[in-house]
């Protein structure tokens, strides 16, 4: 069982940063791979981004954030990252951190095991 918790979302302007975290606890964080997924209002939950276990071998993220948001981990720290740059009114969304038990995740919900309760992004324009 892993356990997943996200912090940093808050209201921030367009055009401004935030940096998201994820604290992992219970099992060897180094294990999973791990993504970031956003559920805006009214809209099923999508895909932000994805790393491999060791933060090496595979990037991904998502067309719309491209260029913009940077996913990364520190194994050391247990913690998940999500440095979201130049923020859109339509970044607005809970983001959620999850876990694949396996080194390498997917771009879909059903690659990954295990969610954190999510944290709120609001960009206003």
């Amino acid at each position: 069982q892993v356990q997943l918790v996200e912090s940093g979302g808050g209201l921030v302007q367009a055009g401004g940063s935030l940096r998201l975290s994820c604290a992992a606890s219970g099992r060897t964080f180094s294990n999973y791979a791990m993504g970031w997924f956003c559920r805006a209002p009214g809209k099923e939950r999508e895909f932000v981004a994805a790393i491999s276990w060791n933060g090496g071998s595979r990037t991904a993220c998502a067309n719309s954030v491209v260029g913009r948001f940077t996913i990364s981990r520190d194994n050391a720290k247990n913690t998940l990252y999500l440095q979201m740059n130049s923020l859109k009114p339509e970044d607005t969304a809970v983001y959620y951190c999850a876990a694949a038990n396996r080194p390498l995740g997917g771009t879909g919900s059903l690659d990954y095991d295990y969610w954190g309760q999510g944290t709120q992004v609001t960009v206003s324009s």
